[in-house]
């Protein structure tokens, strides 16, 4: 941030705490924040371990962000704020979109959940403010990626369309064990979810929807072997704004090999129950370890033939590991969601944006190159 700003961030979990710390640590001018949680504790613990991870003089306050209603504290500071980073579950992001049009804040959030970005767009199609939606690691980095690979390899080999925009992220940890082959580093009820619900592709140029963990293959990346399925969420507003330009377009999430067979074990038990999500989310916490040394692999690549007929592929993976911001070390699924949704709080505030902003309608290179953006991904 250049100027001085005010900044609300709703939340009180790991995502939370790094994009505070990001903007203190990171920005020209040190914003105030304000950090809102429905369990005031919370939010004053996240507080201090900001000022803890800092050399850098802040005012930092927490506050208690009810479940219902709102307090006479909470109006204030809604009134006295420029934006609000919305860092609460997914199923919160409208009422949170709502507090922001209606005190005329900026809004960014980071949901992969689609029924409540399609319920924002609505309520913020006429917003004085700006509204960028799905601006974490995926939605959020890996569609920027995968639309700047799209337009370069258009640009260079002079053509407008292309057969395959694959883009696939994986939430790691290091080493993975039997039956699972997994270890939480960030939601059970978000990976739930991805498993569960139905996700958006282009299959011969058109729009089509397919049950998530329908696709599974083999993937290799820097010479490991993943697995790859599709997941609900992750491809954004791509489908939407690609459909009459790429043939097959997909968005996928990686994982250790034998982990997919074991989630369909689990799902295989259920039939049709309208509580897969809740079920899956009870048994891989009852038997699935959080762990804290984790890794973020990502890859992107854009294969079509060029003016003259020959087949081309492009390709770009990453590996993130844990990185010491200021005096705190933060895992790589902290600091690869943060980056990206400072990064847009930074666009919305610098160019006073209004109205919905999807990850489509942001210029990728110049996003991807951020001074959010850059110390954690590296330049593109």
């Amino acid at each position: 941030m250049r100027k001085h700003y005010n900044i609300v961030i709703a939340g009180a979990g790991g995502i939370a705490k790094a994009v505070g710390l990001l903007l203190v640590e990171w920005s020209e001018v040190t914003p105030t924040l304000y950090i809102g949680n429905r369990t005031l504790s919370k939010a004053l613990k996240v507080a201090k371990w900001i000022k803890e991870g800092t050399n850098k003089p802040c005012f930092i306050k927490g506050f208690h962000l009810p479940e219902e209603g709102i307090t006479n504290e909470m109006e204030e500071i809604m009134q006295q704020s420029d934006i609000l980073l919305d860092c609460l579950p997914g199923s919160l992001a409208p009422k949170m979109a709502q507090f922001s049009k209606t005190f005329q804040l900026h809004y960014a959030n980071l949901t992969e959940y689609v029924a409540e970005t399609e319920k924002i767009k609505e309520l913020a199609k006429d917003a004085k403010t700006g509204f960028v939606l799905q601006t974490g690691l995926a939605p959020g980095y890996i569609n920027l990626l995968a639309n700047l690979l799209y337009k370069q390899f258009c640009n260079d080999f002079e053509v407008v369309k292309v057969d395959k925009l694959e883009f696939k992220v994986g939430a790691l940890t290091k080493h993975a064990v039997s039956p699972h082959y997994y270890g939480f580093t960030w939601s059970p009820v978000g990976v739930a979810t991805e498993y569960v619900k139905n996700t958006l592709v282009l299959r011969n140029f058109k729009k089509t929807i397919l049950p998530a963990l329908s696709e599974t293959a083999t993937i290799i990346i820097d010479g490991i072997t993943y697995e790859e399925d599709l997941t609900s969420g992750g491809a954004a507003d791509l489908p939407d704004a690609l459909s009459d330009k790429v043939c097959s377009l997909d968005y996928k999430t990686l994982r250790h090999p034998g982990h997919y067979k074991w989630v369909k074990q689990q799902l295989s038990k259920l039939g049709n129950t309208p509580n897969a999500i809740k079920y899956l989310q009870q048994k891989m916490q009852g038997i699935i370890p959080h762990m804290e040394n984790d890794q973020i692999i990502l890859y992107a690549a854009v294969e079509g033939k060029d003016k003259l007929g020959v087949l081309r592929r492009r390709e770009i993976s990453k590996r993130i590991l844990p990185q010491k911001v200021g005096k705190h070390k933060l895992r790589a699924i902290q600091t690869t969601t943060a980056a990206p949704l400072v990064q847009s709080a930074q666009m919305l505030l610098e160019n006073n944006l209004r109205g919905v902003i999807l990850q489509s309608q942001i210029n990728p290179k110049e996003f991807l190159n951020g001074n959010y953006i850059v110390p954690i991904y590296g330049e593109v």
